[in-house]
C-alpha cells in the first residue's frame, strides 16, 4: 500500500508538529496519532491505525539499508530533514509484532544561552580548556537544546576544533569561529568506541559524545579530558551526585577506585535538568548544578558521593552550584510555577516542603 494511497501521511503529521509547535509525533498501532504539546499527549483528529497503516508510513522514511538494520535489530534511531519543515529524530521499535514510531523535532535555530535564561555559570564553564562537562536529566528535559547552546556559545566565541559522536546528529551547527565534524554512528562510524578510539588522531579541541552510554565511551571520555581537552557528554540521570555514581557504576568493582580518581580530577561541571509546566503554558528548565572544586574532588575520590549534596547546599554565592530544589524554589518565588508543580517534580519532596512552608 503506497503512502499516497493511505489515509495518512507521515510527512502531513510531521508537519503538524511543527504548526502546533509540540516537541513529539507518536505513531502506535491501535491508536490515533498523537503528539506531545507543553508536556502532555494529545491526540491528531485522525483514525485509529492499525499496524499496516504505520509500517507504511515510517518504510516511506527509510533507506534500504535503514530498513534491513530494523528488521535485523527491530530497533531503529536516525535522523531526518524534511524541507520546508525542519529536522527530526526518529526512533523506531517493535510493539506486540507491530512497527512503532516517535519522532521528535530538532529545531534548525541553535538557541542561545541567553534565549534559554540560562544560569551565567554556563558561559564560565565553557571556557575551561581540558575536563568533563555532563549535561543530564531524563528524556524530553531538554538536556540536547541545553548543550547545544553551550557549543554554540564556543561556535561564536572560540576558534576550535569540536568534533560530535551521536547516534544520531542532531543539532547541525554551521561553522562560525569554530569548525564542526559531526560523526553519525552507522554512517561515519562504527560504534562510539570505534569514533572514541580515532577521536585523538583528529586533532579535536573539544569532544562531545552524544551518550555515555557504556564501560568504553565513559572511558575514553575521561581519558580525553585528562589529556587537555574539553569533553561534553550526556546521561540520563535526574541529580547531580547522581550522575557521578553511574559513571563509576560502569566499571568492574577493582576498577572503580581508578575511575573514581579520573573523576575526581576531570569532572567540571554536571547539569542535571527537567522540564516544568508553567503558569499559563510553556515550560521552563529547572537544573541541579554541581561544580567540581577541590572539596568535591576529594570527596569523589575518598568515594563519599553522598556527601557532596550537603556541600552543593552550602557552596553557593561565586560558586555558581544549585541544588534542585534552590533551582524549582526560585520559579515559584518568581510566580512562574505553583507549589504542586515544586512538589511533583522535586527529587527530594520532604526538602521540597519544608522549604515551601518558610515562605
Amino acid at each position: 500500500m503506497a503512502e499516497e494511497e493511505s489515509k495518512f501521511n507521515v510527512k502531513k503529521l510531521l508537519q503538524s508538529v511543527v504548526s502546533h509547535g509540540s516537541s513529539d509525533l507518536h505513531l502506535v498501532s491501535r491508536s490515533e496519532p498523537q503528539i506531545r504539546m507543553g508536556g502532555k499527549l494529545k491526540r491528531v483528529n485522525l483514525p485509529i491505525m492499525d499496524g499496516e497503516d504505520v509500517e507504511t508510513m515510517c518504510y516511506s522514511l527509510l533507506t534500504e539499508k535503514q530498513k534491513q538494520d530494523f528488521e535485523e535489530f527491530n530497533e531503529l534511531d536516525f535522523a531526518i530533514e524534511v524541507p520546508g519543515m525542519g529536522r527530526f529524530r526518529g526512533n523506531y521499535y517493535r510493539t506486540m509484532g507491530d512497527v512503532a514510531a516517535a519522532f521528535r523535532i530538532i529545531p534548525v535555530e541553535i538557541p542561545a544561552l541567553d534565549d534559554l535564561g540560562a544560569p551565567g555559570i554556563y558561559k564560565e564553564m565553557i571556557k575551561r580548556e581540558k575536563g568533563m562537562i555532563l549535561v543530564t536529566g531524563p528524556t524530553g528535559s531538554g538536556k540536547s537544546t541545553t548543550l547545544a547552546a553551550m557549543i554554540n556559545e564556543i561556535n561564536i566565541t572560540e576558534y576550535k576544533h569540536i568534533l560530535t559522536v551521536e547516534d544520531p546528529v542532531e543539532f547541525i551547527h554551521q561553522n562560525k569561529k569554530s569548525l564542526f565534524s559531526h560523526r553519525n554512528v552507522g554512517p561515519d562510524t562504527n560504534s562510539f568506541a570505534a569514533a572514541m578510539k580515532g577521536a585523538l588522531r583528529q586533532d579535536p579541541d573539544i569532544v562531545i559524545i552524544g551518550e555515555m552510554r557504556d564501560e568504553v565511551t565513559v572511558e575514553a571520555g575521561l581519558t580525553m579530558a585528562e589529556t587537555g581537552h574539553l569533553v561534553f557528554g550526556t546521561l540520563h540521570t535526574s541529580s547531580a551526585p547522581g550522575t557521578i555514581n553511574r559513571i563509576i557504576d560502569v566499571f568492574a568493582a577493582e576498577r572503580q577506585d581508578q575511575i573514581r580518581a579520573m573523576v575526581g580530577g576531570s569532572l567540571v561541571a554536571v547539569i542535571s535538568q527537567m522540564l516544568l509546566p508553567k503558569k499559563g503554558g510553556g515550560r521552563v528548565a529547572a537544573a541541579e548544578i554541581l561544580i567540581t572544586n577541590s572539596a568535591i574532588g576529594n570527596l569523589i575520590r575518598e568515594n563519599k558521593v553522598h556527601h557532596i549534596y550537603s556541600q552543593m547546599q552550602m557552596g553557593q554565592g561565586d560558586s555558581g552550584m544549585q541544588t534542585q530544589t534552590q533551582s524549582i524554589l526560585g520559579y515559584y518565588k518568581d510566580g512562574k510555577i505553583t507549589s504542586d508543580v515544586a512538589m511533583q517534580f522535586a527529587n527530594k519532596p520532604d526538602e521540597m516542603r519544608a522549604a515551601l512552608n518558610k515562605l
